[in-house]
């Protein structure tokens, strides 16, 4: 498939994009690249593949969510540009 000059244009005028005129022969050799890459995708011998939705049959990869103490709440504090009572302190983000 060929791209044309008005069709770069039109795609332009849709995206809402100002193309200078040394851009457009630009835009269609890259627009041209990817709809080549495109139909060598299409047209990829897929028979005797299976489908395939993962690499593997792991179905909850996650952490169980448990509750840890942390020991060493000072240490996790001297990080805090600010602290009040032991805790961080955020600025106020609700009027």
């Amino acid at each position: 498939m060929q791209v044309s000059r008005e069709e770069i244009l039109h795609i332009a005028k849709l995206a809402n994009l100002n193309l200078e005129e040394n851009e457009i022969d630009n835009y269609i050799l890259n627009l041209q690249d990817i709809l080549n890459f495109a139909n060598v995708v299409n047209n990829a011998n897929i028979e005797g593949l299976k489908e395939t939705i993962g690499a593997n049959d792991n179905c909850n990869v996650f952490r169980k969510d448990e509750i840890v103490q942390f020991e060493d709440r000072e240490a996790l504090l001297q990080n805090a540009p600010e602290q009040e009572r032991g805790m961080f302190k955020i600025p106020k983000v609700i009027n």
